[in-house]
């Protein structure tokens, strides 16, 4: 599965470009703020795709219909979850099903 380049936007890590994307609209669970914002991951050079990490952030989508407060989603904030999940054994020029990464520890479901 490869990302759409439009939307995406560019990170290197550890001298490494990848390309990172949030969904622009949340999907129904996110809207209602049952599930945290997720966001892809995949590397930016390369012929073919290879594996996409799918992690799965701590807050909110940020276009909830709710109305709770998110924080952006900083590079930094991208970078820790690459380096995380190359941590975890995601291989990014491996061709295979993307590779979830869960950091949502401490967020709360809003009712």
């Amino acid at each position: 599965m490869a990302l759409n380049k439009k939307g995406s936007r560019r990170i290197t890590v550890d001298g490494i470009e990848y390309r990172w994307r949030i969904r622009r609209k949340p999907s129904y669970m996110q809207g209602l703020c049952w599930t945290p914002m997720t966001y892809a991951v995949e590397a930016a050079s390369g012929s073919q795709p290879g594996t996409t990490l799918i992690v799965t952030s701590g807050q909110a989508h940020p276009s909830n219909w709710v109305g709770v407060e998110s924080e952006p989603m900083r590079p930094a904030h991208v970078a820790a979850g690459v380096r995380a999940g190359r941590d975890q054994g995601w291989d990014p020029t491996r061709a295979g099903s993307p590779f979830q990464l869960d950091r949502s520890a401490g967020f709360i479901a809003q009712p």
